[in-house]
C-alpha cells in the first residue's frame, strides 16, 4: 500500500504530466502536435544514436568556445556560473562556455541589440521570447537541433515540457529559443480570514471574488481603527501580468494577429468590473512604504498579488508578523473561467558557424537536464520546466505548498503576446492600468469611461508596434 507521501508525489507528478499534454489555449494558432500520454509511455527516453543530420562532426566541437550573456545577479548568477563551470569540466566534447552577467534584462537587451549591429554579439543569450522576435534575423531556428537524431531530444523528452512553457518560443513554425525560466503571477488569498468571514472555499468566479472582497472591506470598517477603513478587499497591483490575466479571464486578451486590440467586449467587462470594485472600496491602491507582503500578512487585504518567485517573501512576512494564518494562491477569476499568465526567459542562439551553434545547443540541452532544473527550482522557487524534474523535488514540494498549488494550476496557464513590441507595450499596459486607479490624477474616472482608456491603449500600442 502506498504511503500518503508517495501518493501525494504521484498525484503531483500526474498533474504536471497532464499540463505537459494539454494545450492551454484552444483558440491559439495551430501548434506542432505533441505526443499524448500513451505515446509518452512508449517513447524511448534517450535520443536515438542515429547519425546526426547537422553535418558537424564531434571532432569539430573539440575546444569550441561559446560566449553567453545572462541577466542575472546574486544567487541566480552564482548558480548559473557554477553550472557553467561544471559543464566545462564534464562535457565530453571539450566545449568551453564563458558567461557574462549584464545585471538585468533591460541592460542585456540594450547591449545585445547594439552588439548585433556591429557583429560583436555573444553566441548565446538568456532573454525574453519577445526579444528573440525582435532579433529574429540573427536568431537560429533550433528545430533542427531539438529534433536531431544524435544531438537532439527524444519524443519523450520534448513531451515533458508543459505546452504553455514549450510553445512560447515557437513563432510561425520556427523555434526561436528554449525555455530557461518560467514564472507566473497569482492572487494571494487568506483562507483563515475568509473562514472567519463565513467563506469556506476560495472564490471561483468574479461574482464570488467581489462578494468576499467586499465582506473583508466591511469587516475592517467595523473595527476600532479608523485608519484602515478604506482597506480590506483586493490590493490592486499594476504589474502587466495582472491586468492581462484579468482580461483573459473575462474572455478578452490583447494580441490580434500581428498587432494589438485592447478595445474588446471582454477587456471592457474586465476593467469595468475592477473599477467598480474600487468604487465600492472593495479594491484599493496602497501608498508607498509598507510592502504588499506585510500588508497581506497583517490582514489589510483579503486578496493580494505575487509572482511565483515572491512566495518565499510572503511566507517570511507571515513569520515576521507572527501570523499563523493559512493562505493559498488562485488564478484570476472571470465570469465562468479563470486565468493566469506564464512568462519568463529563454535560451536564444545567434547565427555563427555550424560547430559553435551546435556547441551552444549542447550547453542548452545540458542546462535543461532534470538535475540542473531541480537545482534552479530549489534556488529560485520558479516552475520546473519538465516532468522528470518532479521526481527530484519531493522534499521541496512537501515544504512549499503554495508552489505545489502553482504547479498544479499549469494547465490553466496562458502565454504572453508573441510580438517583439510586447517588451514596450507591457510597460504601457502597466502605466495605463495604474493610471486608471489613480484617484488623485483622475478623481472622476468611472467604469463608464473604461472604453476610453482602452481606446487610448489601442492607439499607443499601434504606435509602439510599428
Amino acid at each position: 500500500m502506498r504511503t500518503p507521501r508517495t501518493l501525494f508525489v504521484s498525484l503531483f507528478i500526474f498533474t504536471f504530466i497532464l499540463s505537459a499534454c494539454t494545450s492551454p489555449n484552444p483558440s491559439a494558432p495551430t501548434q506542432t502536435p505533441r505526443p499524448g500520454i500513451a505515446e509518452v509511455a512508449s517513447a524511448t527516453k534517450m535520443p536515438t544514436q542515429a547519425a546526426s543530420s547537422l553535418n558537424v562532426g564531434k571532432e569539430a566541437l573539440r575546444g569550441k568556445q561559446v560566449t553567453v550573456w545572462h541577466p542575472w545577479f546574486g544567487a541566480e548568477a552564482s548558480l548559473f556560473e557554477s553550472q557553467v563551470r561544471e559543464f566545462n569540466a564534464e562535457n565530453e566534447w571539450g566545449i568551453v562556455v564563458s558567461a557574462e552577467s549584464k545585471t538585468n534584462f533591460s541592460e542585456l537587451f540594450s547591449q545585445t541589440s547594439a552588439a548585433l549591429e556591429d557583429s560583436t554579439n555573444p553566441n548565446l543569450v538568456i532573454a525574453f521570447p519577445e526579444h528573440a522576435i525582435g532579433w529574429r534575423e540573427h536568431v537560429v531556428d533550433l528545430n533542427a537541433y531539438v529534433r536531431d537524431p544524435e544531438f537532439g531530444m527524444s519524443a519523450l523528452e520534448m513531451s515533458e515540457f508543459p505546452s504553455v512553457i514549450w510553445m512560447q518560443d515557437e513563432v510561425d513554425g520556427a523555434r526561436l529559443g528554449m525555455p530557461a525560466q518560467r514564472t507566473a503571477r497569482f492572487i494571494l488569498y487568506n483562507q483563515s480570514w475568509a473562514r472567519e468571514l463565513g467563506y469556506a472555499t476560495p472564490p471561483e468566479t468574479s461574482t464570488e471574488f467581489e462578494r468576499q472582497a467586499c465582506a473583508a472591506h466591511e469587516a475592517v470598517g467595523r473595527d476600532a481603527n479608523p485608519d484602515n477603513d478604506q482597506l480590506g478587499g483586493w490590493l490592486v497591483d499594476a504589474d502587466a501580468m495582472t491586468p492581462l490575466a484579468w482580461m483573459i479571464a473575462f474572455d478578452g486578451g490583447v494580441q490580434e494577429e500581428n498587432g494589438y486590440r485592447f478595445l474588446t467586449p471582454g477587456n471592457i467587462d474586465a476593467l469595468k468590473y475592477l473599477k467598480t470594485l474600487q468604487q465600492k472600496n472593495c479594491a484599493w491602491v496602497a501608498s508607498s512604504g509598507t510592502s504588499s507582503y506585510d500588508r497581506f500578512a497583517a490582514r489589510q487585504a483579503l486578496f493580494a498579488n505575487a509572482s511565483l518567485e515572491e512566495l518565499a517573501d510572503q511566507t517570511r512576512a507571515f513569520a515576521a508578523a507572527g501570523s499563523r494564518d493559512e493562505w493559498t494562491i488562485l488564478p484570476y477569476p472571470g465570469v465562468d473561467r479563470s486565468a493566469f499568465v506564464v512568462y519568463g526567459s529563454s535560451f536564444i542562439v545567434f547565427d555563427s558557424d555550424e560547430a559553435t551553434q551546435l556547441a551552444s545547443w549542447l550547453f542548452i540541452r545540458w542546462m535543461l537536464s532534470s538535475e540542473n532544473q531541480a537545482r534552479w527550482v530549489q534556488s529560485t522557487g520558479l516552475f520546473p520546466l519538465r516532468v522528470s524534474t518532479m521526481d527530484l523535488l519531493a522534499d521541496y514540494a512537501a515544504s512549499h505548498p503554495q508552489w505545489v498549488q502553482a504547479v498544479n494550476l499549469l494547465p490553466k496557464g496562458e502565454m504572453t503576446p508573441k510580438l517583439a513590441s510586447w517588451r514596450v507595450v507591457r510597460v504601457m499596459l502597466e502605466d495605463g492600468f495604474s493610471d486608471m486607479f489613480d484617484t488623485i490624477r483622475h478623481p472622476d474616472l468611472t467604469e463608464g469611461q473604461v472604453p476610453l482608456v482602452l481606446r487610448q491603449m489601442d492607439e499607443t500600442a499601434e504606435d509602439l508596434n510599428r
